[in-house]
């Protein structure tokens, strides 16, 4: 039986775009990621996934995916032990991915999404699947049960809030998981003003709120931010650009250099607590 989505919420069903994004990837003769589990969850979701195709921006979710991939690695090599919280897990398949076999992992999203996400995925001991906000502090409680130190990660997700509430997230965090790591993307401005020309966006009824030209702008907020790290997507990691086709890098440079204002105001940034 087809598992039925249209009762996603408007911003909940842009975890449709990244989901597709990733299949599509998969399906490609040499992908950058492999992720037959996002193949079996499109061909079982009734939904017109159809109306993504073509759009330059699904290899930009699959790259953005990667990166924060490499990141997460990164961060299991020195602490094998620790949690990964994903805020808006959506239906990702991260932990699939990166899993070293110690790592503690919390999968939180609003409930319309975890009850899609539950058709595909378990808890176990070292997984949790919690149904809640990110404004909601009651998911607090839940992640301080599990090892440190603790890395969260907003992909395509705190973007959709009002700047308000993305400082109630992050002042969640800062002030519960001292030492913390946080992996978040920002978009500039621009992007916000002009999304309805965007390839898959303008397919759904969610829009961004949050412009932040300076991912820095964050530290200035006083909540107990550091950036650490600070790139458009043409900054792939030295781990990842082996699988990137060279022309697509190519692409991606020139158009960082050249579109600055526009395709550089998209960031993906490191802070810690």
């Amino acid at each position: 039986m087809a598992i039925d989505a249209t009762r996603l919420g408007e911003v909940q069903e842009t975890l449709l775009i990244t989901l597709y994004g990733r299949a599509v990837e998969t399906g490609k003769p040499r992908p950058i990621l492999r992720d037959p589990k996002a193949v079996e969850m499109v061909g079982a979701i009734d939904y017109d996934f159809g109306r993504f195709d073509g759009g330059r921006s699904l290899f930009g979710t699959v790259l953005r995916t990667s990166i924060i991939d490499v990141w997460v690695r990164e961060f299991l090599q020195r602490h094998p032990d620790g949690t990964v919280i994903e805020i808006g897990a959506g239906l990702n398949t991260r932990f699939e991915r990166v899993d070293n076999g110690h790592v503690h992992w919390v999968d939180l999203d609003l409930p319309d999404a975890m009850a899609v996400r539950s058709q595909f995925f378990v808890e176990s001991d070292r997984r949790r699947l919690l149904a809640a906000s990110v404004l909601d502090d009651s998911w607090v409680a839940v992640v301080k049960t599990l090892p440190g130190p603790h890395f969260f990660i907003s992909e395509g997700v705190l973007v959709y809030l009002e700047e308000p509430q993305v400082r109630r997230a992050l002042t969640l965090i800062a002030e519960n998981f001292p030492g913390a790591d946080l992996a978040m993307d920002t978009t500039g401005r621009w992007i916000i003003e002009h999304q309805d020309r965007h390839d898959s966006l303008k397919q759904v009824s969610a829009r961004m709120r949050w412009a932040c030209d300076d991912p820095a702008e964050v530290e200035r907020w006083g909540i107990g931010l550091r950036l650490l790290e600070s790139g458009d997507l043409s900054r792939i990691p030295a781990g990842l650009r082996a699988r990137v086709p060279v022309a697509r890098r190519i692409a991606l440079r020139v158009t960082s250099l050249v579109l600055r204002q526009r395709f550089g105001r998209y960031r993906l940034n490191h802070y810690r607590v």
